[in-house]
Parts: C-alpha cells; structure tokens; sequence
C-alpha cells in the first residue's frame, strides 16, 4: 500500500527525546509511523491499532519483518473499543487521522454526496472519538502528536482543550513557497505552555527539496 508524506512527516517530526518507554500509534495502516518511532527510539513497547483488515494483515507482516519486531504489536480493533478496554496508559501517543479534502472532495460535492464521502472518511476516526481516546490513554507527563489538515487546526485544538489536553508546538506545511500551509503538525500535552510554532517547506520546486525537509526525513528513504 502506498506511503504518504503525511505519515512520514508525522514518524519523524513527533518528538522522542523526552526517551518514551511506551508508544501507541492510532490507526498506523501499514505501521509505517510506528515502525519509524521504533527506529528512533528505544521504546520497550511499540503498540498499534488498525480497524481496515488489509491494512492491519499488511502491518503485522511489516513488524514481523523488521528488526524491532519484538517491540512491535498491532491490534485490529476500533479505537472506541481499544480505548475503552485498554488499562494501560502510554508515555507517547501519535496519530495520522482520516480525513476529507482534495479532489474526492470535489468530485463528491458535484455529485451532492459530500456528507455520505464525509461519513466515510471520518466515521471510524472523528476528531472528538480520536481526543477522548487520547484523554483516557495518555499519561500524565505524556505528549500526543497528530497531523491534520492546516484548516481544522482551531477546531482540532478546541475539541483538545476540552480534554485539557493543550497544544505546544505547531509546525505549519507548505508544499511550496509560493502556497498557504495545507497541513498542521501539533504537539499536545496535559500542561499549559508557550507555544511554539514554525513552518516546514517541503519542496522549492518539482522534486527540490529543502534542506529542511531531507533534514527531517532523509534517514527514512534509500533516495533522497
């Protein structure tokens, strides 16, 4: 199954040196996240959950195959019934949450089923399910990393609040120069802080990447 730059943005950009002995990765498709926290860190547990069958077949064979398998383990449950079954808390947790925007966007409002694409893309995984979820497993020192779309940051932060769970470092996402911030990488925590924000621009023209990007990414890909 494909790889997409959200993921690897997020497996490298969430922060480690806080040294988290437990890791739970929220809906990890193929443990693509999940497999680069387990290169990053030294983490003794290196939990995922994956509802798509495939994609939860794909991941254990991944984990399996790697050199951290024995630190790897995925669950194929929903997250309501993870989170609610689940007594053990974690130091990190990361999430790479479905959402609607783009093309299939497009294509679906011409065809007035936007709400039933919307459904589908976000009824597995909904902002407050992922928040509350994130409430009842994160610890009290521990830090949820997520990514989502550069315009549901404000709401994704409220919905946050209301769990206290408080945001302290935003990187905004730019494909280019020349556009608006189309993704938002934010760290949470259980404490108020100054938050910090910058930007990442991944491309300065087609297949010229900034220093900054390979920085961040480069130990992830044979070619980069």
């Amino acid at each position: 199954m494909k790889i997409g730059t959200d993921g690897v943005l997020l497996g490298a950009w969430t922060r480690v040196d806080q040294k988290p002995d437990s890791i739970l990765d929220i809906g990890t498709g193929t443990g693509v996240i999940a497999l680069m926290l387990a290169q990053r860190c030294y983490a003794e547990l290196v939990d995922a959950l994956e509802l798509d069958e495939n994609a939860y077949e794909q991941a254990v064979e991944n984990f399996e195959q790697s050199p951290w398998g024995d630190r790897l383990f995925c669950y194929h449950a929903h997250l309501y019934e993870f989170a609610t079954e689940i007594e053990d808390t974690y130091d990190l947790i990361v999430c790479n949450p479905p959402f609607f925007e783009g093309s299939v966007a497009l294509q679906e409002e011409q065809t007035n089923s936007k709400a039933r694409a919307n459904a589908r893309f976000e009824e597995s995984m909904p902002f407050e399910l992922l928040v509350a979820s994130v409430n009842q497993l994160l610890n009290a020192e521990g830090v949820f990393s997520v990514i989502i779309p550069r315009m549901r940051e404000e709401e994704f932060i409220e919905i946050a609040a209301q769990a206290n769970l408080y945001p302290h470092h935003i990187t905004h996402v730019k494909g280019n120069p020349e556009v608006a911030p189309k993704r938002s990488l934010i760290e949470f925590s259980r404490k108020q802080t100054d938050l910090a924000q910058d930007e990442l621009i991944i491309e300065t023209g087609r297949h010229q990447h900034t220093k900054k990007y390979i920085d961040l990414v480069e130990d992830f890909y044979l070619k980069m």
